[in-house]
């Protein structure tokens, strides 16, 4: 599109009091008593801290705030794992228990058991000795009839010639 050509400012031919409509001012009157603006540190970076810095600074803070919490979440699931193993095994442990303590109730309620431990009390028949060890009676000897050292294929411990050689001589040691 062609541009009309414009007249020049000093041309005659242009109309005389007319002003250009570029140069045409606003004359309106400034307004009455307005407080000055305050500044805005917006667009200023204050110590090379931008919008952008900032953002990446807060998401940071997120993205680690996420990740301790999500660790948090993880240690709490292990160590509920580690007592649900302590607990199954304390379960464990008890139903055994309970087992022997059942096996142990139909014992000591059989016939038998209960005659043996009337005995005990003398209530035996009239044809039975009452047995009883005193109370002061010494303890037997590790290898007097009857006890696991003399049993049938029992290992027993051989001692060298020279301790009993010794124990002759200068007696049992202490």
């Amino acid at each position: 599109m062609p541009r009309s050509p414009r007249p020049a400012p000093d041309d005659p031919a242009s109309p005389a009091g007319a002003p250009d409509p570029r140069e045409q001012r606003d004359e309106s009157p400034p307004p009455e008593a307005a407080p000055p603006a305050s500044p805005s540190l917006a667009g200023v970076g204050i110590a090379g801290i931008t919008r952008r810095r900032v953002a990446w600074i807060a998401l940071t803070v997120v993205a680690a705030w996420i990740v301790v919490g999500f660790a948090g979440q993880a240690a709490d699931g292990a160590r509920a794992s580690t007592e649900v193993e302590a607990q199954r095994a304390l379960n464990a442990r008890v139903a055994a228990e309970t087992d022997a303590l059942r096996r142990e109730l139909e014992l000591v309620t059989q016939e038998r058991w209960i005659l043996q431990q009337a005995r005990a009390y003398r209530l035996g028949s009239r044809k039975e000795r009452p047995y009883a060890i005193a109370p002061g009676a010494p303890a037997l000897p590790a290898d007097a009839p009857g006890s696991a050292a003399r049993r049938l294929g029992a290992d027993r411990a051989e001692r060298p010639p020279l301790d009993a050689w010794l124990e002759v001589l200068f007696g049992p040691q202490r």
